[in-house]
Order: C-alpha cells, then sequence, then structure tokens
C-alpha cells in the first residue's frame, strides 16, 4: 500500500493576470503579472498549490524559463514522499540553483500539499508565532498629481503605510512624489523604495532634501545597485532613516554578508528571491546579527501572497510587510488564504495549507 504522503503527480501552467493600470518603477514597466503555476496532488488525494512570479531585473528569471525549468522539475516528484519535505527542496537547489522563482513554486505546491493532507494552516507548521500581517500599498513612478490621488485613495481605504517608487531620471521628480503622496496622505508612514535607482550620495542627498520638508520615511530600501556593497554601507552608515537590502539578498550567504558588512539595517525577503528553504536560513541569520525583518514580493497573485503572509505571520518578527500586489491585480482567480481589512491580512481562519483555491 502507498504512502499517503508520496506524490502521485504534478503539473505546472502559465497564468497570466492583467493589472488595473501598468506598474512603473526605475528599472522597467509591467503591465501584467506573468506567473507560473504548480500543482501537486499526494496519494493522499490532498492537492497543494504554488506559484512562481519572476522579476528580470531582480534574478534574471521570466516567466518562460520558470516555465520550463518547473515543468523539469516536476519530473523528480512523482512516487517522493512529500513528507521530506526539506530533502525534496534540497535535491531542487542541487539541481536548478539558478531557478529560484520555479523553485519557490515547486516547494509551495509541496508543503500546500503536506499541509493539507495533516490539516495544519500553514502559518502554524512555519511556527505560529501570530495570526496576521499588516501590508503596505505601492504607488509607483506616475505624475505628481495621479500620486496625489492614489494617497487619498489608499489612505481611504484604511491602509496605513504607503510604499513609494522613486530612483527615477529625475531626483526633483522623486522628490515632488513623495512631496504630494504626503499632502495626499498626511497621517499616512511612507517608505521608499530605490530599486537601485541611485547612487550613495543621491540617496542620501534625496533624505536630506525630504528632511528639509518634514518627510521622514519609515524605511529606505535598496537604494543604490544591488553589486554596490560598498555603497549600502555609506548610506546605512550615514542615513537618518533604517536602510533595507532587497535585490542584493537572494542567499543566506548574501544575508551573512549584509550583517559582517553593516551593508544595511533591515533584510527584504521574497520568497521568490530566496525560496522557501533559503527564507528560513535567512530568518534565521537575521535574528542572529539583530538584523530587521521584512517580507516583500515580485507582481504575484493571491496565491503566492498568501503563502508569503502565512510565513511573515507564522515566523513572527516582520516589522515591514510588503504584501500588496494582489490589490494591484485586474481579475485574480484565486480565492482564500487570508480575510483582509484594509491593509491587515488575517489567516486565523485558514484551516489546512495556505488556504488558497481557484474561483
Amino acid at each position: 500500500m502507498l504512502a499517503p504522503t508520496l506524490v502521485r503527480s504534478a503539473t505546472v501552467e502559465a497564468l497570466d493576470l492583467p493589472l488595473f493600470e501598468p506598474f512603473i518603477i526605475s528599472t522597467g514597466r509591467f503591465p501584467a503579472a506573468n506567473a507560473v503555476i504548480v500543482r501537486v496532488e499526494l496519494e493522499s488525494g490532498a492537492v497543494g498549490l504554488g506559484e512562481g512570479s519572476p522579476s528580470l531585473s531582480s534574478g534574471g528569471e521570466t516567466q518562460a524559463t520558470i516555465l520550463a525549468a518547473a515543468r523539469e522539475m516536476v519530473t523528480l516528484l512523482p512516487g517522493r514522499d512529500a513528507g521530506n519535505w526539506r530533502g525534496l527542496a534540497e535535491l531542487l537547489l542541487a539541481n536548478f540553483e539558478a531557478h529560484s522563482c520555479a523553485r519557490t513554486a515547486v516547494e509551495a505546491a509541496l508543503l500546500d500539499a503536506l499541509t493539507r493532507h495533516y490539516q495544519i494552516p500553514l502559518y502554524r507548521w512555519f511556527g505560529g508565532a501570530t495570526t496576521s500581517v499588516e501590508t503596505d500599498l505601492t504607488i509607483p513612478i506616475v505624475p505628481v498629481e495621479r500620486a496625489r490621488e492614489l494617497a487619498g485613495e489608499i489612505a481611504a481605504r484604511g491602509i496605513r503605510t504607503i510604499k513609494i517608487k522613486v530612483g527615477g531620471d529625475n531626483m526633483d521628480e522623486d522628490e515632488a512624489r513623495v512631496v504630494a503622496i504626503h499632502k495626499g496622505a498626511p497621517r499616512v508612514a511612507l517608505l521608499l523604495d530605490g530599486n537601485q535607482g541611485y547612487d550613495a550620495p543621491g540617496a542620501l542627498r534625496l533624505l536630506a532634501r525630504l528632511e528639509k520638508r518634514g518627510i521622514i520615511p519609515v524605511l529606505f530600501e535598496q537604494p543604490v545597485h544591488r553589486a554596490d556593497w560598498d555603497g549600502m554601507a555609506e548610506v546605512t552608515a550615514r542615513s537618518s532613516v533604517p536602510i533595507a537590502a532587497d535585490e542584493c539578498v537572494h542567499a543566506p550567504a548574501d544575508a551573512l554578508r549584509v550583517a559582517r558588512e553593516r551593508a544595511a539595517h533591515v533584510i527584504n525577503i521574497k520568497l521568490m528571491k530566496s525560496t522557501i528553504l533559503g527564507a528560513l536560513d535567512i530568518v534565521s541569520i537575521c535574528r542572529a546579527a539583530r538584523l530587521g525583518l521584512m517580507i516583500g514580493a515580485m507582481m504575484e497573485s493571491r496565491l503566492s501572497t498568501a503563502t508569503a503572509a502565512h510565513f511573515a505571520a507564522g515566523m513572527g518578527g516582520f516589522g515591514f510587510v510588503d504584501l500588496d500586489t494582489p490589490m494591484l491585480i485586474n481579475g485574480d482567480p484565486f480565492v482564500g488564504g487570508y480575510v483582509q481589512e484594509g491593509g491587515r491580512y488575517d489567516v486565523s481562519e485558514v484551516r489546512a495549507g495556505h488556504g488558497v483555491d481557484w474561483r
């Protein structure tokens, strides 16, 4: 008799989701969310879903590369025991190290299937530290007046932190957009995301200009290029606000380097960069080094957003949460995973797995 947690089958498919409006940051323009969905079924009949969502500028992956890699990965799964989740995740790492988004999709599908089989909510599998997280909502690089309108709309939705994309070609425009957003939502906390768009002197100059206007962001994320470790350390040492490392941290070794070189105060963990397996190690490194924790995402649907929310809630200690992309998608096909009120994602009602299903 076959063990109930053996993988019976696994499939892969592409999924394209339009956005309400194009999402523009310093590294590119995103008109849609282009994902890959992995479905794993166990001998018990439990089914798990996982999502891979690319960021070419961050990890070099595309929907096409994720699709190709995931299709190869799932050929390794039938007959293997999902109960050996870590062993399977390490097998994928050994054979597909460069394909983190695809590995994340497979890891998540396996873990979802396993925890559904055992009727364990995913946040409890991660430790059950808390049952909710509170996300910001992002305003991309848009005209100043549109930024102010969006700020007012976001504040009216009860969201308490706005993330602002900066790092465009013109610092004056970046400053004007931040000022407009502050005026449009004066009681909302502001978080800046440079997406590698500045050098160290420019990042510090922007912060100084905003400070003169009485605007102190709660965080400045990845102000300089991911390869500019000296620049990250300089901004971190001289900044008046906490600095977060994003694109420069993919693997646990990168987190160790941040700690060693004092290159940030906070690390933004994205499952698509680090996979679930790597993210577990990065959390441990951050706690040991007393670095702050942030959870973020690529352009992802409710499916992988719920997985990340369960991860952050279950692990606990995440001071910054940026899991807003389902609010930017026009027609997300998934339901469940969390209950949303304002920016708060409550996972306490999930009874098994991440709780996300197709509509």
